[in-house]
Formats: structure tokens, C-alpha cells, sequence
């Protein structure tokens, strides 16, 4: 079987599945077997596969008809514009989530920040290595943080990972700022997600309560406490949760609360500022 043939063959299954993006998802199964850049297919079309590497392929065409994210097979995702190895025991960063990053880099830079269920870690890292901060990241998942730790070890990223609730670990007043994409997708509506979602990504990482509201009332409670007078909060939103959130934070607080949409509009981001003075604490 020549590379040719290999795409042609997972361009049509991956037709006839409906799965999104069909050429392009058989390209990068198709390197991944072969170890190689996608570069390598288009001027190698008539390169014949090895046994092995057939196998290989035919495997992971079979794993994404089941609904495998390509992520998961290739334990790869490029997030602002770093490869983040991934596993089922993390979220797959989204290109969504870089509006997060943009809208802390817009702001004041922190001295120190913490990055509030940290997952790949792909947030922590990112800024770690952005803004040169002192870099704290969480999660209640050891094995999310195995996954995190390791892709600060790859990328030279400085970040201490700590296994704690929310930010519960963190001494008062300990951070410029505290930064999260939580779990925010309303329970009753889990059943309803794609399945490439619902059925491999961890639940952990997506459930966000009743309303997918739950988590931010905690999370902004959980930063009164350990950023300091002045510093911000910045915190990718679900969709339907603009309003709950931003009274959540107008209640508290916060002020100078800010919106951030993504490219189709919809707002992805709040950033606020810690108003309190520091004769309160």
C-alpha cells in the first residue's frame, strides 16, 4: 500500500463515518504511523508502507471511527503554538481557551499566578513561559497532574504542580492572579455532547453541577481569598453563563470585570480585579 492509496483509503471510511475533516484527520493518522511530518506525504505519495506501519494505521483509522479524538491517538495537541501531550486523564486544550491566554497577556503582567485545574497544563505553561511569572498549577487529578508536570519538564516551563481543591493549598493574598478554564458544561447536558466528548474526555474536567454555574461561585470565592488587593482573575466562561458570572463577581469583590468574545462572538472570558483594599486583609 503506497502513501497514496493509504489516504484515499481513510479519506473514504472516515467519509462514510461522517467523521469531521476526513482527509485531513487520515493525513495525520497516516504520519503518525510513519513516524513522519505530514510534509512527508506530500512528496512521498508513492512510498510504500511497511508491514508495521500498515498495522499502525489501520489501527488508529479504527480507533477514530470509534470516536477516539485524533488527540488521544496521537497524544498530541498544538496549543498557542506549542505541542501539549495529552491523555484520556486530561481535557484537550481548544483553540477557544488561547482567548484566555490573549486576555491575561493584555492585562498586567503577574509576578505570581496560579492556574486553577490545570489539566494538560497547558495554561500554567503557556503564561509560565509568556510571562516568566512564578507559575503555581492545580488539579484534584494526580494523574491530570502527571500529564501537566511532565509537559512543563518538555517545554522548559517552570510551574510547581500542587493536588489540592481549587486553590484551597494557596496561603492568602498569594498570587497577582488566578486564572482557570473549569468545568462549566451543565450535567443534564453531558449526554447531549458529541461523542468523541461524552465518551472519552473525563467527565472531571467537563461537569460543572446542575447549571455549570456551581464551580464559579466556589472558584471566584476561592480567589477573594488568595489574590491579592489589586490583582485579577481571569476565567473561560460556558456558553448561557455571561450573566450568572459576571453577578457573581459584581457581588463580590471585583470590579473593572471585563468581557472577552471569541472569533464567532460568543464571550469566552471575564477578567476582573480584586478591589479590596489592603487594610481588609
Amino acid at each position: 500500500m503506497t502513501v497514496r492509496t493509504a489516504l484515499e483509503q481513510g479519506t473514504r471510511l472516515f467519509t462514510d463515518c461522517a467523521i469531521p475533516a476526513p482527509r485531513l484527520t487520515a493525513e495525520v493518522l497516516l504520519a503518525h504511523a510513519l513516524r513522519r511530518e505530514r510534509t512527508f506525504l506530500y512528496s512521498h505519495s508513492e512510498y510504500e508502507l511497511r508491514e508495521v506501519e500498515w498495522l499502525h494505521y489501520g489501527r488508529y483509522l479504527h480507533e477514530r471511527m470509534q470516536g477516539k479524538p485524533t488527540q488521544y491517538i496521537t497524544k498530541v495537541q498544538e496549543f498557542y503554538g506549542r505541542p501539549f501531550r495529552v491523555t484520556p486523564d486530561v481535557l484537550i486544550p481548544r483553540p477557544e481557551t488561547e482567548h484566555l491566554i490573549e486576555a491575561v497577556l493584555a492585562g498586567p503582567r503577574p509576578e505570581r499566578f496560579v492556574d486553577v485545574g490545570c489539566g494538560s497544563g497547558a495554561i500554567a505553561v503557556t503564561l509560565a513561559l509568556e510571562t516568566g511569572a512564578a507559575a503555581y498549577a492545580t488539579d484534584v487529578s494526580r494523574a491530570a497532574l502527571t500529564v501537566a508536570s511532565g509537559n512543563a519538564a518538555r517545554l522548559g516551563a517552570a510551574v510547581r504542580f500542587i493536588a489540592c481543591d481549587l486553590a484551597s493549598a494557596l496561603a492568602t493574598a498569594s498570587v497577582d492572579l488566578l486564572v482557570s478554564n473549569p468545568p462549566y458544561v451543565p450535567d443534564g447536558d453531558i449526554a447531549h455532547l458529541q461523542r468523541e466528548v461524552r465518551d472519552f474526555e473525563p467527565r472531571v474536567a467537563l461537569a460543572g453541577g446542575p447549571t455549570g454555574a456551581e464551580i464559579y461561585a466556589r472558584l471566584i470565592a476561592c480567589a477573594g481569598r488568595v489574590v491579592r488587593p489589586g490583582g485579577r482573575i481571569a476565567v473561560e466562561i460556558g456558553f448561557r453563563l455571561h450573566e450568572p458570572v459576571c453577578a457573581m463577581l459584581a457581588a463580590g469583590r471585583w470590579d473593572e470585570i471585563a468581557t472577552i468574545p471569541d472569533l464567532a462572538g460568543i464571550p469566552r472570558v471575564l477578567t476582573a480585579r480584586n478591589r479590596s483594599s489592603s487594610q481588609s486583609h
